[in-house]
């Protein structure tokens, strides 16, 4: 993670939690954890540092705001509730997982002899069917990135990429250059925890990629730069939030709200399961390591196939 960033984070935070931070950082860093995973469980704890600062009615809560040893089981429930009422069950979820890390960690450093996560309830989140975007949807997308020149043919490659192989956002966005081997047609992604796999791509993506290639290539000094994507003018890389700013606008284009490259993901995962694949396939496929992941993914499927079955046998229709 990049010194302003970190510094950004721990921006009016106590002396102690600013150099824990800090500290931990480094110790993620030098575990590889991935900037993405970093930046969430540092955003955590900073959060919670900011809530004991800020917003907790704790009257007890000075200690803890000015050093994280001193945060007790009741801070994290309270902090967890607060997360839960003024953003989402999901949202505190995920604290609650960056706090769990943070601790543990302290733990390792011997400063504290146990966690205040102990026995603090993870946040039971509502079980929604994920949103798929249909064919028909993507078309409509891919209609509105045609004509608009290098931009056109790059956001072409990229929609293709995401769709035809259920990458997620990241995966595709720090793609390099001789990650793509269109002899193949693969490409080799660098996924979550270190964990790299090489998945295909049909012809339509490989054409895709190729014509954006070649208008990659008459940039003059294009071929000094390892990654694939390019901003619509000059030589800077167009990084994962950039494109997460592209695809909304161009689902605004569209007429489809929330565009984001993981509803392709969401539906790969659901096209498959409808096509009767193999769930350990799909794991490798997609860089899942636990079987709770395609359960997850696969319950819009699962959905749909009940109601087909259900309009086939036309229960109670038959009196």
């Amino acid at each position: 993670m990049p010194l302003l960033k970190i510094d950004k984070l721990t921006e009016g935070l106590a002396r102690d939690w600013s150099g824990f931070l800090r500290d931990w950082d480094r110790s993620l860093r030098a575990g590889n954890y991935p900037e993405t995973t970093r930046y969430n469980y540092l955003l955590a704890a900073a959060q919670l540092a900011r809530y004991l600062a800020e917003h907790s009615p704790d009257p007890d809560a000075d200690d803890a705001a000015g050093d994280p040893t001193a945060v007790t089981k009741a801070h994290v429930e309270a902090f967890q509730a607060w997360m839960i009422e003024t953003r989402s069950a999901s949202t505190a979820l995920n604290k609650h997982k960056g706090l769990q890390q943070f601790f543990r960690w302290l733990l390792d450093e011997n400063e504290i002899t146990h966690s205040p996560m102990d026995r603090v309830r993870q946040p039971k989140t509502p079980q929604k069917l994920i949103p798929v975007i249909r064919d028909d949807d993507t078309r409509r997308v891919l209609d509105a990135c045609r004509g608009t020149g290098f931009a056109g043919l790059r956001n072409e490659a990229l929609i293709r990429l995401y769709y035809n192989t259920g990458a997620r956002l990241s995966e595709v966005g720090n793609l390099h250059v001789g990650d793509v081997d269109l002899a193949t047609e693969s490409v080799h992604f660098h996924g979550k925890g270190a964990k790299d796999r090489r998945v295909r791509f049909g012809p339509k993506t490989a054409r895709a990629i190729s014509k954006y290639l070649r208008a990659r290539n008459k940039r003059q000094g294009a071929d000094q730069v390892p990654e694939l994507w390019l901003a619509e003018r000059g030589l800077k890389p167009l990084r994962p939030n950039g494109i997460k700013i592209m695809l909304k606008r161009l689902g605004t284009a569209a007429g489809i709200d929330t565009l984001h490259a993981h509803r392709w993901r969401h539906s790969y995962a659901h096209e498959w399961k409808l096509a009767g694949g193999d769930t350990g396939d799909l794991m490798l496929l997609l860089g899942w390591a636990s079987d709770d992941m395609p359960r997850h993914y696969g319950a819009s499927a699962a959905a749909e196939r009940a109601q087909e079955v259900q309009a086939r046998l036309g229960i109670g229709e038959r009196v």
